[in-house]
């Protein structure tokens, strides 16, 4: 049975004009480094700067693997609940989205769901660099939690979640938001701050 197996990745740190910071790419040269170790057919990227900016550097660490843009990993909210739905600390974080917003957001992704979150014929290797809300959606489809769920699955910059897909059965959950490529001071950038494990 061909197992598709999808290695997600949050871009590595970004400044505030979208661009791949030093420490961004150190992040990324060291998640390039982990992923040399598996047999990866192809790294596919989100068209914005810090996501084509980090594949580039993973494909430094793999050499002969085609690294590519797929518009459907662009960064964009999938989902925005209905008020009943809200969670009352996200309520703000919406303000202002409207059904022309929303829209295209859901056809987006329901297109990256339809692209990446399905199994396929012979067995794959797939990297997946793109922004945190779709690592966000990926997840949540595939524990089929409800839409809404998507809210609250943070990645971190270069941490690593991995999928995988087998004809017949559940989507499997291997890993979410690893980071154990990174060392201390490189771990959590991405998130508010708070108290860390």
């Amino acid at each position: 049975m061909a197992t598709r197996h999808l290695y997600l990745a949050r871009h590595g740190a970004a400044d505030a004009f979208g661009e791949l910071t030093d420490v961004g790419r150190r992040q990324a040269e060291l998640l390039g480094a982990r992923l040399s170790a598996l047999p990866v057919d192809a790294v596919w990227h989100s068209p914005l700067p810090r996501a084509t900016a980090s594949a580039r550097v993973l494909g430094e660490h793999l050499p002969g693997v085609p690294v590519a843009e797929a518009a459907e990993l662009v960064d964009h909210v999938p989902y925005v609940p209905a008020a009943p739905d809200l969670p009352p600390a996200w309520a703000g974080f919406f303000d202002g989205f409207d059904d022309a917003e929303r829209a295209p957001g859901e056809r987006l992704a329901t297109a990256l769901v339809d692209r990446f979150a399905r199994t396929v014929d012979v067995e794959t290797h797939e990297v997946l660099v793109t922004h945190a809300f779709q690592v966000a959606w990926l997840l949540r489809h595939a524990l089929d939690a409800p839409p809404a769920r998507w809210l609250g699955l943070n990645s971190g910059n270069a941490a690593l979640t991995v999928i995988e897909y087998r004809d017949g059965l559940p989507p499997t959950v291997v890993l979410f938001n690893d980071m154990g490529h990174l060392p201390a001071d490189l771990r959590w950038t991405g998130f508010p701050p708070s108290a860390r494990p």
